[in-house]
């Protein structure tokens, strides 16, 4: 017997690998999990004719020669699969997109890093010429732009978007796709944000806007990852997480939303036991106290941010200065000698200012090139910390419409990061 299953809390990129691995093994079984997300819920009771699929619970898993895994690397992330961790006469076949190394010891397994898991099936379903069917090119490209947020989420790899575009090509349909995809928001919803938001606090870790709220709550609740997301737009913040505690039972549910690319959430969720991608992940966690969670939580950004790019990784130093009483004409020469746009300006230790060449806009005659550099430096200065991210820098620049920033800390300035610097970050263009 051959069977084919996926993670817990099932999501659309799981359901359609489990059906394009249905495709390329099709003498295996498809195990679906217990539980499984909603709007993946309210497919199925749709479509539960086209799809054919079993509970664990039918499985007999003496008889199980070879197992498919898809888009999860950890057993305990599948449902009642123990007994089969600890066979040796089990042949394991493992389709996997996420970054980390699991527990599943495959022998034969594709891992590698894409925005979805169904693009590394679609690959091979393209190579073997595999027919696919308009409803089911459909839930893969579900999948698809769940996974990567339509293709805009930082994980999104060209190959995804080639992906897509396949799909579209047989026929999925993208109104169907959109319909699954658009999480219903009703009155349960809005009374748990409101109750969150009344609770909401925010605080800074290592330079990152964070809010961590502790709830508890009765009963099933259907997209507790959407309230998430508009809790973290509302309170504004660069990442949010949701600890749900549900009555009545000894188990917690953690849901984590940002959209700040220096915190890489699937690793902090990875870390308690669950999963996710850079921007959304979640865990659940059994017999635990909400306080410890959300000090666990503290602790593993904490450490998550020690091992991204920071500030001081890209800022330039020691830092090219003048002084107050610096000429226009010499900060004019200074600027064209240099190449650079702008300097800072400073009074023993203390930044009192920045002269930009368009400050040079408001000398209108040869003679006021004599005049000091405060007489046209502005002194509205924006400063950043050396343990920012290079996207907070990017934002304060684009707020601002600035093209540098003295990085400062303790008062005293240490080095600056201009939008080039940023640029090189963003387009992985930095030096080895």
């Amino acid at each position: 017997m051959q069977i084919i299953t996926t993670h817990k809390n099932t999501d659309f990129d799981a359901l359609a690998s489990m059906i394009a691995a249905k495709i390329l093994y099709p003498e295996a079984a498809c195990v679906l999990p217990k539980t499984v997300n909603p709007n993946v819920k309210a497919f199925l009771s749709i479509h539960k004719d086209i799809f054919d699929m079993y509970s664990s619970a039918k499985i007999d898993f003496d008889k199980v020669k070879k197992l498919i895994v898809v888009d999860t690397n950890n057993w305990n992330r599948l449902e009642r699969m123990d007994a089969l961790s600890a066979r040796k006469d089990l042949e394991i076949i493992l389709w996997d997109h996420h970054t980390c190394d699991g527990n599943i010891n495959a022998a034969w397994k594709c891992h590698e890093e894409t925005g979805s898991n169904i693009t590394l099936m679609v690959r091979r379903l393209k190579k073997e010429k595999k027919k696919i069917s308009p409803i089911q090119a459909t839930l893969f490209l579900t999948g698809l732009y769940e996974d990567t947020g339509h293709l805009s989420f930082s994980s999104t790899t060209a190959e995804d978007a080639y992906a897509a575009g396949f799909l579209l090509e047989k026929k999925a349909d993208i109104n169907i796709v959109s319909s699954f995809l658009r999480q219903a928001y009703g009155e349960k919803q809005k009374n748990i944000l409101f109750e969150m938001l009344q609770s909401a606090k925010r605080s800074k870790i290592n330079g990152h806007t964070i809010s961590i709220n502790k709830i508890r709550i009765e009963g099933h609740i259907n997209s507790p990852a959407l309230v998430i997301g508009m809790y973290r737009e509302i309170v504004n913040v660069d990442a949010a997480f949701g600890i749900f505690t549900i009555k009545d039972k000894d188990k917690s549910m953690v849901i984590a939303r940002s959209n700040d690319n220096g915190l890489n959430l699937g690793l902090i969720m990875r870390s308690m036991g669950g999963g996710g991608h850079p921007g959304a992940a979640s865990a659940i966690l059994k017999a635990v106290n909400p306080d410890a969670v959300e000090e666990w939580i503290r602790e593993l950004i904490g450490g998550n941010q020690q091992a991204s790019v920071q500030i001081s990784d890209l800022m330039s130093f020691p830092v090219f200065t003048v002084e107050p009483d610096t000429s226009m004409e010499k900060v004019a020469a200074i600027l064209k000698g240099k190449g650079c746009t702008g300097l800072p300006v400073v009074q023993g230790e203390q930044l009192v200012g920045v002269i930009s060449r368009r400050d040079f806009i408001k000398i209108k005659k040869e003679s006021q090139l004599k005049s000091p550099v405060k007489a046209y430096m502005s002194t509205d200065i924006t400063t950043i910390d050396p343990g920012k991210s290079p996207v907070q820098a990017a934002k304060l620049m684009a707020k601002h419409d600035i093209g540098r920033l003295p990085v400062v800390e303790n008062g005293r300035m240490i080095g600056i990061i201009t939008r080039s610097d940023t640029m090189l970050y963003f387009y992985d263009m930095l030096p080895d």
